[in-house]
This record gives C-alpha cells, structure tokens and sequence, in this order.
C-alpha cells in the first residue's frame, strides 16, 4: 500500500492518538466521580451488608444496570476513535497496486510521402487526400488500439510511436510533407520495427528472418502503388514482395489504401514532365499477400472498421487502485454504529 501524502497521515495517527487518549482519560474520571458519590456498581457494597439483603439486592441490580450502560458508553466511544483514524487514513490517499488486463492491438499506418504524392489528379493533392482518410481512420479507432505512424519514400521513417494517444498520431499525420522516391519494401520494414521495437532487416538469400508472431499488429499503406524499390533492389533495398513475407509470417495483414487516378497527371519535377497514375495492381498484391484488403482512398472510411478485424492481445499491466473511497465508507459505518450503541445503553448520543 502507497500513501499520496504520508506527512498527513502521520499527523492524522496523532491527533487521532490524542484523541482516544483523552477520551480514557475522561472515562476514568468520570468513573472515580460516581464511585465517590456512591453510584459506583453496588453488588460488592451490598454483599457486604448481610442485614440489608433485599435492599442490597435492588442496588446490585442497579448498580450492574449503570454498569452495562457505562460499558455501552464506552463501546461507542472506542467505535468512534476507530472511525476517526480510519479517516486519518482515508485522507492521505492510500491505494495498492493491481494487476489490470486490458484487449489491445497496434495499427502502423505507412504514409507515402514521395514526390509522386503531390500530384493534384485527386483534390487537394494525393498527400492531401492521404492525409484527411487516415485522419478519418484515427478519429474511428477505440483507445484499445495503439496506433502509430511511418512515412516513406526511398527509405522508413518512423513520425510517431505506436500509442494509445491517438492526438500524437494526428499530430505526425499532419506535419507530412512530399519529397523523393518511393520504397513499398522500406515502409514495411519500418511498420515491423514499429511493431517489434527492434531493427527488421531482410534476411541472408531472402528469407524471412523470424520476428515472432503480432496477430495483435495491422499496418495500413497510403500509397499510389508508385515503387521505385523493386528496381534498387540490386543496391541493398528490399522488395515490397520481399517485406510482405516477412510480414505474412509474423502474422501481420497489411491493408492498402490507393491514391490517385488511373488517368494520372503530369508532375514538372526539376524541369522535367513526370507522368504518375495510381497503380492499383501493386498495391492489391501486396494486401493479398498478408490477408489484407484493398480500398480506393475514395471508400476509405470502410477502413473504419479495421480494428474489428485484429486479434486484439490481451497485455496485464499493474495500475493503482485508489482505497480512500472505501475507507471513508467503513469510517461512516463506524461513526454510525458507535453512536447507535451509545444512544441505545445510555439515551444520549455523547
């Protein structure tokens, strides 16, 4: 058990200390006042008194009838300095640690933010549209679900942590910015570190290094299927068909969310006329490659529903469990039986 504020306990313990020392202290005076006034329990006196045997009778009676009452008296008075430091207790908030399980799961979302991605065939910009779905897709989330967030263009970069604050997630969501080529292999392995909290590399001949299993764990491309990492595999980059096994064998769906149009448009880069349109074949090869699903960036709200369809895991972390509540109901309870009793033995409440 942990104390908020222990100084304010320890003063409580003393004036509570105090107070049931005075209260003793009261009742022996109080008791050595009615024995020198002769209401002291009779029974001894009148056993003395052999001539007086009816009349000692009658005041044995009574005076075990004041006993009882004193004794009820007395009863109260010690309910009520038990209520009393109860309360002391109460007030310097006490709580205990206690282990508390919560359903929980972890969507990465990887946001395409190459130079492709500032083209204007969907409104305001493919970034732009990328932008206000996966803002939508954060807003729909429960606060079960860790959400965190990659962008991407030849290379990972991790904007935010996986979290249950979901405002930290929004807040990376709209500092994005275009810029550069685009690696659909790269934006998954950066998911996965996201998802493992350790560095995911492609494995020796291209196998699937072992990561473990996160069926908890979903990442969510925005992309316009553009990937220029197939063709600089032969520089060290990873393939997107390379990073969606590694994926496929941790357990881990992919969903992708196309931007743009099949019409494309034209993008004037460094004086030059790139012509860039939404490559939706890519992008379904990589959802079906992990049991994901496909969604036009215009249906993305059927995202939404994502998280219905993650294995949430079930994680155990210890939390606080305030008890100042539950004191203050047995002090309550205490106060009322201690002035309960002395009511009943002796007609008054002090």
């Amino acid at each position: 058990m942990t104390f908020a504020d222990p100084f304010l306990l320890a003063f409580g313990l003393v004036v509570v200390a105090v107070l049931g020392w005075a209260g003793v202290t009261a009742t022996r005076r109080r008791s050595a006042a009615l024995a020198a006034a002769g209401l002291a329990p009779a029974g001894k006196a009148g056993a003395g008194r052999a001539g007086k045997a009816g009349k000692a009778g009658k005041a044995g009676a009574g005076g075990a009838g004041r006993k009882g009452r004193r004794g009820g008296g007395a009863a109260g008075l010690w309910l009520t300095v038990a209520a009393l430091a109860v309360l002391a207790v109460a007030a310097a908030g006490p709580s205990v640690t206690v282990p508390v399980s919560h359903a929980s799961g972890t969507v990465i979302l990887a946001m395409d933010v190459s130079g492709s991605m500032a083209a204007t065939d969907v409104p305001p910009s493919r970034l732009g549209a990328a932008k206000q779905a996966a803002t939508g897709f954060i807003n729909a989330q429960p606060g079960t679900v860790d959400i965190g967030v990659v962008a991407f263009e030849q290379g990972g970069l991790e904007a935010a942590v996986p979290s249950a604050d979901h405002a930290k997630a929004l807040s990376a969501v709209g500092r994005l910015s275009t810029g550069g080529g685009t690696s659909l292999g790269a934006a998954i392995l950066a998911a996965l570190s996201a998802i493992t909290h350790k560095t995911v590399a492609a494995g020796p001949g291209g196998n699937p290094p072992d990561i473990g299993y996160w069926p908890s764990a979903t990442i969510v491309v925005f992309s316009d299927g553009g990937d220029s990492g197939d063709s600089a595999s032969a520089g060290g980059a990873v393939s997107a068909t390379a990073a969606a096994a590694i994926a496929q064998k941790a357990g881990v769906h992919i969903d992708t969310v196309g931007v743009g149009t099949a019409a494309g448009a034209t993008l004037d880069v460094d004086g030059y006329h790139l012509f860039t349109a939404l490559d939706t074949s890519a992008l379904k090869s990589l959802a079906q490659a992990t049991g994901g699903s496909y969604y036009p960036a215009s249906d993305a709200s059927q995202l939404n529903g994502v998280a219905s369809s993650i294995d949430l895991r079930l994680t155990v972390a210890n939390e606080p469990l305030p008890l100042a509540g539950a004191l203050i109901g047995l002090a309550l309870a205490l106060l009322a039986a201690g002035a309960a009793l002395t009511i009943a033995r002796t007609g008054r409440v002090i």
